[in-house]
């Protein structure tokens, strides 16, 4: 049970609180936030001051915080929060500050709807639905990424999947259309070494879903016929050279698995909201979409050269977007000049107070290369180039590539099971992948 809920800003501003039990002092907010904004390093998720207990989540740019005076579950309640974050964003449409602010009557409907004297009753979007009145204010996505001159035909831009699940104030024709939207998420993470050997690598990869269907029809959706599970006898084809080969996976409560093992067909009826429709794990040998090549040398006691490549190892057509690359560097740095080898769509800073360089590439075609040459002059100097392999490094990469995923995983069709003439939804399936860590030793 919860004592109060709120919603901060990173600001520390106040924009929801409830006290759902007054068993709590007042005026905890402002105590948890100047305790978050002073904690050295990352304040824990968790954590007791003066017999209160604080819980909360970061998203969006949002506190979700949770307080409580009784032994609670603590992975319950950041369950708790971390589900009503969804339920928030599933009718808000966009979860951010602004929408917050904006719908405050609607947060407090579904708030006291979810949460009643401190007791969960219900986190589900389809079962709020027939109990909240309120219609949302649409907001405008912020845009991120980058700005592509011209959009394909057959495409729509990412933003238009943040629409809430809910009635909307000025709703129009365009918010009534049928539309089904499925986004497959691969987060990769890998290290490696100097040489660009890979030591460890992953793929956690999620197929999401958020439906805007008419009437809830039954979908069918095809994956690759040779997809294999370790440890699994499944029918159909056998993958040899090439095929996709999961670790494990788990499937939505929604999903029928009768033709899986087969077809390879997952069936289901979509519920409101935004959901996992499958969560896979993939830990063989695949191909990292870039390599990096760090190479530190000691020209003088004082003086250290580090050069940096990084190649693209993804098809001609894709690209890396929004690439960031950093590189830790001695802490007795006094002063450090960089040289790019291309400078268009290219920055690079050394951030002082971090011992960090900073290296950002807006958009990293496929097949090519990109290079830094990083010059460190040191206030206090290192004994030999063995010591300079402690000091330096190690290099973390960051990026997104849109269109396109490293686990070959693909959709084969997305239909309804029963199709009528007069019902022909708009299907859009987006592949996304993504770093989670991605780091190479010098």
């Amino acid at each position: 049970m919860i004592s109060q809920f709120y919603i901060l800003s990173l600001r520390g501003d106040t924009i929801i609180t409830r006290d759902f039990r007054g068993d709590v002092v007042k005026g905890t907010a402002e105590i948890f936030f100047r305790k978050v904004k002073f904690w050295q390093g990352d304040a824990p998720p968790i954590f007791n001051l003066d017999g209160v207990t604080y819980i909360f989540i970061k998203k969006n740019g949002l506190y979700f915080v949770a307080t409580t005076c009784h032994n609670v579950s603590p992975s319950a309640v950041v369950e708790l929060l971390t589900k009503m974050a969804k339920v928030f964003k599933d009718f808000c449409g966009i979860l951010n500050e602004e929408s917050i602010r904006k719908n405050f009557v609607l947060v407090y409907e579904l708030l006291d709807e979810m949460v009643d004297y401190g007791y969960a009753q219900t986190t589900n979007t389809e079962h709020l639905k027939s109990c909240i009145h309120n219609e949302a204010v649409l907001i405008e996505a912020p845009k991120t990424g980058l700005n592509l001159p011209q959009w394909n035909p057959r495409t729509v831009p990412s933003n238009a999947v943040h629409r809430p699940v809910g009635p909307t104030q000025n709703d129009s024709s365009r918010n009534k259309k049928n539309e089904i939207f499925v986004d497959i998420l691969e987060r990769i993470t890998v290290l490696m070494s100097s040489n660009g050997f890979v030591i460890n690598s992953a793929i956690d990869g999620s197929i999401q879903m958020k439906s805007y269907l008419m009437g809830n029809p039954e979908l069918k959706l095809a994956l690759n016929e040779d997809i294999q599970i370790k440890n699994m006898e499944l029918g159909g084809l056998h993958g040899g050279y090439g095929s996709v080969v999961l670790d494990d996976c788990n499937f939505h409560e929604c999903v029928d698995l009768q033709d899986f093992s087969e077809l390879r067909t997952l069936s289901f009826y979509p519920p409101d909201g935004e959901f996992a429709v499958m969560n896979y794990r993939i830990t063989g040998d695949f191909r990292v979409p870039f390599r990096i090549f760090p190479f530190a040398e000691q020209q003088t006691a004082h003086k250290i050269e580090i050069t940096i490549k990084v190649r693209a190892d993804i098809p001609e057509q894709n690209y890396g977007g929004n690439v960031q690359i950093s590189c830790m560097l001695p802490k007795s740095s006094a002063s450090v000049s960089n040289e790019l080898a291309v400078t268009t769509g290219q920055s690079a800073e050394y951030l002082p107070n971090d011992h960090k360089l900073v290296w950002n590439i807006k958009k990293f075609q496929g097949g090519t290369e990109a290079a830094i040459k990083c010059r460190v002059t040191l206030s206090s100097p290192i004994a030999n180039n063995q010591n300079i392999k402690k000091e330096v490094g190690p290099v973390s990469l960051t990026y997104e590539i849109p269109m396109y995923n490293v686990s070959n995983l693909q959709v084969r069709y997305l239909r309804i099971a029963e199709r009528h003439k007069s019902y022909n939804p708009c299907r859009w399936v987006r592949y996304v992948t993504q770093s989670s860590s991605y780091v190479c030793r010098f």
